[in-house]
């Protein structure tokens, strides 16, 4: 390809991307193909000669289009969001162009000084404690999801607990971590990784608000301590994947400081909120926190993946981290002056993921985001009133931000009818979770574009499915 075929063919796909967003709205929102539809239309080889570029994006639009699932439209209400923005997708589309490889500060000096200072105006407006911006002795980075983030915080954790013997050859099976019943599932994954292993994982019960209880916590560090194991890591959530409920910080926080275990705060949807001064509470207690994560890919307008991860001592994550072959050595890492963010992370190489960011918050500005977290807010806190009105309905859990969990008083098989009739129809996207061993439907808001008649038809739809099936 050319430069001017570059440019020609390169203005065809934004004018694609551009209409294709125009119309998102109109698609089935969860994919109608079943598997194997895709493969089947695609030849058994590849092809031997050169085939024209136009060709390529007709069969975009005919095989791979019909196979997508649109997480863009604003009736997608299943999961997280993932929202993007045209900001963004133009600042991944520059970062694909300039093609850097930023694992060294040497390699690509603005794309380490650019994440820096973004990941510092990040935690600016977070109001997050000042211990985890780059002037103080911790800092931040960007990681691909919230998965690798806690997973190099366990990492940390278990090389502080054992006094970096484990990279060293030692063993790790008298190390136990412990997170809420309702955590994410990468903690649990992450064990496996960290050579932990799941037997390891304590998973600490919830109370009425579906959030962890520190005197649960308490108890099982003391059991495990009675029986010779070393507690090393805590992670509590601010926003629980399953239903949004947000564990007690503070207490959590004394209890890891009484006992020296790292603690970490998991915020990946739910983070964003705190750049209204009003939602802020969410991390109150979050000073005793050793790292804590959100991920911008979830509700603020960045497309995937961009986690945003920070310590209090980068010094415990480089530690852990850094390995130093002859190849990669320069003067600027040998003079320590510089950051090298390939200590702060699993794998070596790295995308020049600020760009999108930098982009999304200077063409949104700070209040442009809060006014979209607002209305997202507003307008689940609308959803939750329709379904306490209604006597069929029900909210299986306390409001949360964006997120609404509900069920249809009926029982778990009208529920999953509900929700399979409706993503069956293309008009809308629910997933579900259980919640008191009951089925429950989750509604959760984030999407760039999704405004209240969205919400409204989604309300309508549901009303009409359960009068369908009950």
């Amino acid at each position: 390809m050319t430069n001017d075929e570059f440019r020609r063919y390169g203005y065809a796909v934004i004018d694609w991307i551009a209409k294709y967003l125009e119309n998102v709205e109109r698609y089935p929102v969860m994919s109608q193909v079943q598997p194997g539809d895709i493969r089947a239309q695609l030849p058994d080889r590849p092809p031997d000669d050169p085939e024209p570029f136009d060709q390529l994006l007709a069969d975009v639009e005919r095989v791979i289009l019909p196979g997508i699932t649109h997480w863009q439209s604003p009736n997608f209400f299943a999961y997280f969001p993932a929202s993007s923005s045209g900001p963004s997708v133009l600042g991944d589309l520059l970062s694909s162009g300039l093609g850097i490889q930023g694992m060294l500060w040497l390699t690509s000096p603005a794309c380490t000084e650019l994440e820096t200072h973004v990941l510092d105006w990040v935690a600016e407006m977070l109001g997050l404690p000042g211990k985890f911006k780059s002037d103080s002795a911790g800092g931040g980075v960007i990681q691909d999801s919230a998965s690798s983030a806690s997973l190099c915080a366990l990492l940390a954790a278990r090389e502080r607990a054992t006094g970096y013997e484990t990279r060293r050859g030692g063993l790790a099976k008298h190390l136990v971590a412990y997170a809420s019943e309702h955590a994410h599932s990468s903690i649990e994954k992450g064990m496996n990784i960290a050579g932990l292993g799941t037997d390891n994982l304590r998973k600490i019960p919830s109370d009425e608000r579906f959030a962890l209880r520190p005197d649960a916590l308490q108890a099982a560090i003391e059991a495990d301590l009675a029986t010779g194991r070393t507690p090393c890591f805590v992670s509590a959530a601010v926003g629980t994947t399953s239903c949004g409920s947000i564990d007690p910080l503070v207490e959590i926080g004394e209890i890891c400081r009484r006992f020296g275990l790292w603690m970490h705060v998991d915020a990946a949807m739910a983070g964003t909120a705190a750049i209204c001064p009003e939602f802020r509470d969410i991390h109150r207690g979050l000073e005793a926190a050793d790292s804590y994560c959100f991920n911008p890919h979830k509700w603020m307008f960045t497309n995937f993946d961009c986690d945003c991860f920070f310590v209090a001592d980068r010094k415990a994550l480089i530690q852990t981290l850094s390995i130093l072959p002859e190849y990669l050595r320069n003067q600027a890492t040998e003079a320590g002056s510089v950051i090298d963010y390939r200590d702060w992370q699993i794998p070596l190489g790295r995308r020049f993921r600020s760009l999108k960011l930098w982009f999304v918050i200077r063409s949104f500005g700070v209040r442009g985001i809060q006014e979209r977290i607002r209305r997202h807010v507003a307008i689940a806190q609308q959803f939750a009133a329709w379904v306490v009105a209604d006597p069929d309905f029900e909210l299986a859990a306390p409001e949360a931000l964006s997120l609404v969990c509900f069920r249809h008083r009926g029982g778990d098989a009208i529920n999953q009818q509900i929700m399979d009739r409706l993503n069956q129809s293309g008009q809308l996207y629910l997933t579900h979770t259980r919640l008191c061993d009951k089925l429950t439907l989750r509604l959760a808001i984030g999407q760039t574009n999704t405004e209240l008649r969205h919400v409204e038809r989604a309300w309508q739809l549901i009303r009409e499915a359960s009068g369908s099936v009950a």
